[in-house]
């Protein structure tokens, strides 16, 4: 068993704390962008566009996962504080508003410079996974998104929150969506169909959406929401309708690439 006391603040510089959490979205999103400049794309067009791309990426990242917060899991705080949707300093942000925000920016980047969104998206849906697995390690570190009571042998006591040991469903969460996840788009890489645009992004929302729903079961619910319809929580809610889009695309995509090669 692990107690865990980590400062959630990495540097502090006369005053100004830079924390975990702020570094893990930058290093995500660095390690991200070159890693799709040096292996992920292929397309000669989508890689002249990527890096003005990557202004629309960030603004989606952090307007959709802000307001997917707000709308998704404390709508009645911030109906009566407004101004504190403001506050991201303060934390609260979705992954799935994320996801959202990424998808609504794509599609204005697409259309304005006349592409398949999708060339754009099936990148990000590869890198993802790595700005998911620092992103759930600095809630590790955050003492954040905890886990249910348990008595495992590697459960970890957060001590900024209780005496409890609970399940690291962060770590969960940082191995199942941002390693093997990676590891599977990876994998899906290399078949002939994936090179259809909007098959990998199927897949991601697919694997993502089983592991989210799955690791749920041992994470403690947002207080202010609890346990929902059928006491399931709201992530596990929107993960299934990430999971029923995900199939629609797999399939359609899958469909589409038969039509062009079918299979004698």
């Amino acid at each position: 068993m692990f107690i865990n006391n980590f400062d959630p603040v990495a540097i502090e510089i006369l005053s100004i704390e830079i924390r975990w959490y702020s570094l893990a979205y930058i290093i995500g999103i660095l390690l991200g962008w070159i890693l799709s400049k040096k292996i992920f794309i292929s397309n000669p067009k989508v890689n002249e566009k990527f890096d003005d791309y990557i202004t629309y990426l960030i603004l989606g990242i952090i307007i959709g996962g802000r307001l997917g917060y707000v709308l998704f899991y404390n709508l009645s705080f911030y109906f009566n504080n407004p101004l504190d949707i403001f506050k991201i300093w303060e934390g609260g942000m979705s992954f799935h508003g994320g996801v959202i925000g990424i998808i609504i920016g794509t599609i204005l980047f697409a259309k304005k410079n006349n592409q398949n969104l999708f060339n754009y998206l099936d990148v990000v849906a590869f890198v993802a996974p790595i700005g998911i697995f620092f992103g759930r390690i600095a809630n590790f570190i955050n003492s954040e998104l905890y886990g249910t009571e348990t008595n495992v042998v590697w459960a970890v006591k957060f001590i900024q929150i209780d005496n409890l040991y609970r399940h690291p469903s962060q770590l969960y969460e940082a191995l199942f969506e941002g390693i093997i996840l990676f590891l599977i788009l990876i994998y899906f890489r290399k078949k002939h169909f994936a090179k259809n645009p909007g098959f990998i992004s199927g897949i991601f929302l697919i694997f993502y959406s089983i592991f989210r729903f799955t690791i749920e079961f041992y994470r403690v619910p947002d207080e202010q929401l609890g346990y929902l319809l059928f006491h399931l929580t709201m992530g596990q809610i929107i993960s299934l309708f990430f999971l029923l889009f995900g199939f629609y695309l797999v399939i359609t995509k899958y469909e589409n690439k038969k039509k062009e090669f079918p299979i004698r």
